[in-house]
């Protein structure tokens, strides 16, 4: 008998949309999409039928209730029903369309061919059940942020002593392998991509894979900042940092110790409630936050060492 998978619709105000998506990974979510409505919004999710029972998603009904009562706008309509698992992989792609984020990127849907005319860097992409299509306002923040720390930076920066060295960055819980790819176009000689999940480190390597990039400028592994450290042989130049605010608090000594004093880092996945938070444990490190850039209720910290 073929796995089974929850299809969650939640029909909401647009402004919760960005919110929503945050729930929905955090509770586990394996793969999510959103289309227009009128003048609503239609979330749809997936998630397997064995790691969530009803009760679940009855909380999960309660959580979006109470989170749109925080900030004042109508309770989003939750409905879910069971699909096989050949239909759930492929029924999301349809709302997914090719989309251009910051000045110079194209994200573009693996299976669909690339618009006629376009100066952009593309990154193909098939997120499988990876977190992580450019939808996201906080993955948007991160590209963003790579294109202007990382614009002025070809294949190498000079160190300083004025010789030229490759940059090396460190991607940390790097989901499809989007930010990744990203910063191997825009320059980067190296990047590691960790994540805890195999799904998504799978999920990277099938876009390495895509976007012909070979495997030893982009070098994904399961894990977390422990894995990086196995893996370089010296401070890395850049880190990117997408995932939840509680998960970066925890991991900033780690990240901390694979930073050189001209290393710089872009830290996302942060509601804005919470940014103090996060400066406050990125300053007790030793690190100092540049900008903010913020998008909705999600943040952006630019930082570099103090």
């Amino acid at each position: 008998m073929a796995n089974t998978w929850w299809e969650l619709e939640i029909l909401c105000e647009p402004a919760l949309e960005d919110s929503i998506f945050w729930r929905l990974e955090d509770f586990g979510s394996r793969g999510t999409a959103s289309e227009s409505k009128g003048n609503s919004c239609l979330v749809k999710a997936y998630l397997p039928s064995f790691q969530t029972q009803l009760l679940d998603l009855a909380a999960l009904s309660l959580w979006l209730r109470q989170d749109a009562l925080c900030v004042g706008l109508s309770t989003p309509s939750l409905q879910w029903h069971l699909i096989d698992e050949e239909d759930w992989a492929t029924s999301w792609k349809q709302y997914w369309h090719p989309q251009e984020i910051g000045d110079r990127f194209l994200i573009n849907p693996a299976w669909l061919p690339l618009p006629e005319s376009s100066d952009r860097l593309v990154i193909h992409l098939d997120p499988g059940v990876a977190f992580g299509t450019g939808n996201h306002a906080t993955t948007q923040l991160c590209l963003e942020s790579l294109e202007m720390r990382l614009s002025s930076v070809p294949q190498s920066f000079v160190a300083s002593g004025g010789q030229s060295e490759p940059l090396v960055i460190a991607d940390i819980g790097c989901g499809s392998g989007i930010l990744s790819i990203g910063a191997v176009l825009l320059g980067a000689e190296k990047v590691y991509a960790v994540d805890t999940d195999p799904l998504a480190v799978q999920s990277t390597f099938s876009n390495r894979a895509l976007n012909d990039i070979s495997p030893e400028r982009l070098i994904p592994a399961e894990g977390s900042v422990d894995m990086v450290k196995r893996l370089v042989s010296q401070p890395v130049d850049g880190i990117v940092c997408n995932i939840l605010a509680h998960v970066i608090i925890e991991l900033v000594p780690e990240m901390s110790a694979i930073a050189k004093p001209s290393t710089w880092a872009i830290f996302s996945g942060i509601l804005l409630e919470q940014s103090a938070a996060v400066a406050d444990a990125l300053e007790k490190n030793g690190w100092v936050v540049a900008t903010l850039w913020k998008r909705k209720e999600w943040c952006c910290l630019n930082v570099r060492r103090s």
